[in-house]
């Protein structure tokens, strides 16, 4: 068996999700049709939110910057899958496979602590009502923000920097359709345990300090919820938090299911569908989530579409 050298760098080869030529065509086809609603999606949503004066909002600030980091990780993966796909070429370069693993772990990790951020500002707008343009000031959020795609860099940065003093031999196949970390250590012929260690635990801490954000938030908001007399009262404040809740289960699910385990107990099956789930198909969830459960999102659309109208 051939030993492929570490130092020249090799190609890897994506075996993708199917050898069969009519599924691929299917998936092929799915995948497009998921990825142009993505696309329309988020880009819609982000412009939804720029152009209306009344969701100038800390919560919609999040939301548009939510938006972006779904777009872009999705695109970050998905072209580069459709490829794969409908031609014969499988190849994915030493430094595009590297790049593409870096940008989706800092986008993903990234998403983590604005989920918890986001969190937080729901936290914040039912417990602490009167002081909520106080404490959630531009500043403030800004500093959330920037905190989020710090922590989310420093994660990717990590976690490539342990990848890159790995050696690959013997195979350059990749049982995956993307370059992930679990399918990447499989393949080394390096003594992982270390590396992995190391990437569980800043895998583990950026999942387990934005949890517990998140489960402090709406404990907090839950005691005050139950608190309310009316009913009217408690749906109202749970229908603000619906959405984010929602969208929170389906993310964390899906990347608590795929990382939070022995890399090298990567499974073809179980972990491509939640892969497939958490990079094609969630990203494109979001901004329907956020949009047909809001109605405050469907009056904006409303009055973009009357001021459009009257200008014309």
């Amino acid at each position: 068996m051939n030993t492929l050298n570490y130092t020249l760098k090799p190609d890897f080869i994506l075996m993708g999700l199917t050898d069969s030529k009519e599924v691929q065509l299917v998936l092929s086809v799915l995948f497009l049709l998921i990825y142009l609603v993505t696309v329309l999606g988020n880009i819609g949503m982000i412009l939804i939110i720029r152009l209306d004066v009344q969701l100038h909002t800390p919560m919609y600030f999040f939301l548009t910057h939510l938006s972006f980091l779904d777009l872009s990780y999705s695109t970050v993966i998905t072209p580069k899958t459709l490829e794969n796909l409908l031609t014969s070429t499988k190849n994915i370069s030493f430094m595009g496979c590297f790049t593409q693993m870096y940008f989706f772990v800092l986008l993903a990790a990234t998403e983590c602590f604005l989920l918890s951020s986001m969190a937080y500002d729901r936290y914040v707008a039912i417990c602490k009502p009167l002081h909520y343009s106080v404490i959630m000031s531009k500043r403030f959020c800004s500093a959330l923000l920037t905190g989020s795609y710090v922590f989310g860099t420093v994660d990717s940065t990590v976690n490539m920097l342990c990848m890159g003093t790995l050696d690959f031999c013997n195979s350059n196949v990749i049982h995956d359709f993307f370059c992930d970390t679990s399918p990447l250590i499989a393949l080394s012929c390096s003594n992982t345990h270390d590396i992995e260690f190391i990437i569980f635990i800043f895998a583990g801490s950026t999942l387990l300090l934005s949890l517990i954000t998140i489960s402090a938030s709406y404990m907090s908001i839950l005691s005050t919820i139950l608190k309310i007399s009316s009913t009217s009262g408690k749906q109202k404040a749970f229908s603000t938090c619906a959405s984010h809740i929602l969208a929170v289960t389906i993310f964390y699910g899906t990347m608590i299911f795929t990382h939070l385990k022995s890399n090298k107990s990567f499974s073809l099956g179980k972990d491509q569908v939640a892969s497939v789930f958490y990079t094609i198909v969630i990203p494109m969830l979001n901004p329907l989530i956020y949009s047909l459960r809001n109605k405050e999102v469907k009056y904006a659309m409303n009055r973009i579409i009357k001021k459009r109208e009257k200008g014309l």
